[in-house]
């Protein structure tokens, strides 16, 4: 299913031409409404009518999350507060946060990008969706609700928490559409499992999943758990909240709402844009978003960009899955080490739960890196010797991933933080 056909399955050549319009159109309302762009754009000795071609988007300067410190609450809005009927704000960061604010038209736009990718995952309006993404703040919640109730499905805005309230739900209600974290759906399956209750007394048929960074690993354990595809959902609120790009049934990178939004990706040393295929840093830039429009945003997340024929028919240009964020990477002893290296190891194994915690320490001027990893009931209850078989298999799992020799703990069932939101994965206790 598709949701708008006409935009989704349109030309390259004709999408190319209306992001070009577009672009133009978003860069002169920044220049002429928002203060940082116009001393931005004037520092480059940029003007809006240099802006000819959609490679001179590469004459534009970028956009930091700082940049959008420094100019809270509303120093970013390119229209008058009165005309802002929603804000949000980023979360999980330190200091101010950012704030993002829209018109009523930007949320008919959120709407709009969010509609399309739950249709892709078979949402109709049929269906009841089970939303447990936060409704604070925080943008997940609200984008998943606006594009359900777009399609007129049957919204449940139970948001997170109230795990075995989740459940029941999901059974008395017959969800058929859930929406949550990663690392919080393997603790709602965990406890249907401790509910007796199997994914047949369920009656989903499709996962929509994000907020966090995730492997392939985990999807297939979501999905194996839940008896049900599961399908990722991209988003940030700097550019519009998720709905920026979603999979389609084919599950093989996610399709970016490029008539709303323009993808690069840069070397995130140089800046440089990077050709489709490389791997690199993800830059986004706002076509239509009137409240506040955002010039070439360095999001931190390292993908590429895939271009060509999808068998879903969609046309527009794929993200790869996020595999790290530019600022989230460990350099442990001159290696370059994320998280989400560690949890592919770590899922290959049998007897091991998805749940683990990275510990970084630099006991005497050396980093030292260890993985608590919990085990199954079965596993634990096996003998001292083969733990210890366990333990060594692991790491030499990790050693091949990333290259570092790391300690491996093995923990008791049950026994490692579970999150109702995003994981905390990785405590680092260096003093940098």
């Amino acid at each position: 299913m598709i949701w708008n056909e006409e935009i989704e399955c349109m030309p390259k050549d004709e999408m190319k031409k209306l992001q070009l319009k577009r672009l133009q159109d978003v860069v002169k309302r920044a220049y002429e409404n928002v203060p940082y762009y116009k001393k931005r754009f004037d520092e480059e000795g940029i003007k809006p009518e240099d802006i000819k071609t959609l490679d001179d988007i590469k004459k534009l300067p970028l956009t930091t999350k700082d940049d959008l410190r420094a100019a809270y609450p509303f120093g970013m809005f390119a229209v008058p507060r009165r005309e802002i009927v929603e804000i949000h704000t980023s979360s999980g960061t330190t200091g101010k946060p950012t704030v993002s604010g829209y018109t009523r038209e930007d949320i008919k736009i959120w709407s709009e990008v969010m509609a399309r990718g739950l249709t892709m995952f078979g949402l109709t309006e049929d269906d009841i969706i089970q939303n447990t993404h936060g409704y604070g703040l925080f943008t997940g919640g609200f984008g998943v609700h606006y594009g359900a109730q777009n399609i007129g499905a049957t919204v449940i805005p139970i948001s997170t928490g109230q795990t075995r309230r989740q459940i029941e739900i999901m059974k008395d209600f017959g969800t058929t559409v859930l929406i949550f974290t990663p690392s919080y759906g393997l603790y709602l399956a965990e406890v249907v499992g401790e509910e007796g209750l199997t994914p047949e007394d369920l009656n989903l048929k499709s996962i929509g999943f994000g907020a966090e960074m995730w492997t392939e690993e985990m999807r297939q354990e979501i999905q194996k758990r839940f008896n049900a595809p599961a399908y990722n959902i991209y988003g940030l609120t700097e550019i519009m909240g998720p709905g920026i790009a979603l999979e389609c049934p084919e599950q093989d990178g996610l399709h970016v709402m490029e008539d709303h939004f323009y993808p690069e990706i840069i070397d995130s040393k140089t800046m440089e844009v990077l050709p489709n295929g490389d791997r690199g840093e993800l830059v986004l830039t706002t076509l239509t978003r009137h409240g506040m429009p955002i010039i070439r945003f360095r999001t931190k997340d390292v993908t590429s960009l895939k271009n060509g024929a999808c068998p879903c028919g969609r046309t527009h240009v794929k993200i790869e899955r996020i595999t790290g964020r530019t600022d989230d990477m460990l350099k442990i002893r001159g290696v370059a080490v994320f998280p989400s290296q560690i949890e592919k190891a770590l899922l290959k194994m049998d007897g091991i739960e998805p749940h683990y915690q990275i510990i970084v320490t630099r006991p005497q001027h050396l980093d030292e890196l260890e993985v608590q990893v919990e085990t199954s009931p079965e596993l634990f209850s096996d003998e001292v010797k083969e733990l210890v078989g366990i333990k060594k298999k692991i790491e030499n799992f990790i050693h091949n991933e990333i290259g570092l020799r790391v300690a491996v703990t093995l923990v008791e069932p049950k026994t490692l933080p579970r999150s109702e939101g995003k994981a905390v994965r990785v405590i680092d206790k260096r003093e940098l």
